[in-house]
C-alpha cells in the first residue's frame, strides 16, 4: 500500500488497515451502544405504561365505589376486592402487552419482506414480553387494588 501511494520511508501511513477482528469489535461496539439505549425505551415505556394503568385502575375504583362498598358490606373480604381489582389490571396489562408484541411482529414480518435484512425474533424475547407487562400490570394495580380494598362499606354506600 505504501508503495501503491507513493510514500517516501520517512513519511507517516495515510491508510489504515482493518482486520475481521478490528470490524467484529466495531459492530459489538456499535451494537451493544444500541441494546443499552434500547433497553432505556423499554424500561421508560413500562413505566408510562404502568402509570396509565394506574390511573385507569385508580378511575375504576372511584368509579366503582358503590359497588364495592355494596360487595364488602354483602361480605367480601378485603381480601377479595383486592384480588378483584389486581385480576383486571393483570388483565388489562396483558392484553396491551399482546396487542404490542403482535404489531411488533408485524412490523418484523414487514421489514423482512421489504429489507434484505432477516427479522430476528426469538420466543424468549416473546415470553418476556408476555411477562414484564402482566408484572406491570401487577405492580402498578397494587395501590389502585389497596385503596378498593381499604374503602369502608359504610361511607362507599354513601357516596354518589
Amino acid at each position: 500500500l505504501r508503495i501503491q501511494r507513493q510514500l517516501k520511508p520517512a513519511e507517516d501511513n495515510n491508510f489504515g488497515l482493518f482486520t475481521s477482528g478490528t470490524i467484529l469489535n466495531l459492530w459489538e461496539t456499535a451494537t451493544s451502544g444500541i441494546f443499552a439505549v434500547l433497553v432505556g425505551v423499554v424500561a421508560l415505556s413500562l413505566v408510562v405504561g404502568g402509570i396509565v394503568i394506574m390511573n385507569i385502575m385508580l378511575m375504576l375504583v372511584t368509579e366503582r365505589t358503590r359497588e364495592i362498598g355494596l360487595r364488602k358490606a354483602l361480605g367480601a373480604r378485603r381480601r377479595d376486592i383486592l384480588w378483584q381489582v389486581l385480576a383486571e389490571s393483570v388483565t388489562l396489562s396483558l392484553v396491551g402487552g399482546v396487542f404490542g408484541i403482535l404489531l411488533g411482529l408485524g412490523v418484523a414480518l414487514t421489514i423482512e419482506q421489504t429489507t434484505p435484512v432477516p427479522a430476528a425474533v426469538q420466543g424468549w424475547s416473546i415470553a418476556l414480553g408476555v411477562g414484564m407487562t402482566g408484572v406491570v400490570g401487577l405492580v402498578f394495580g397494587l395501590y389502585p387494588a389497596i385503596r378498593a380494598a381499604r374503602l369502608s362499606p359504610i361511607e362507599a354506600l354513601g357516596k354518589e
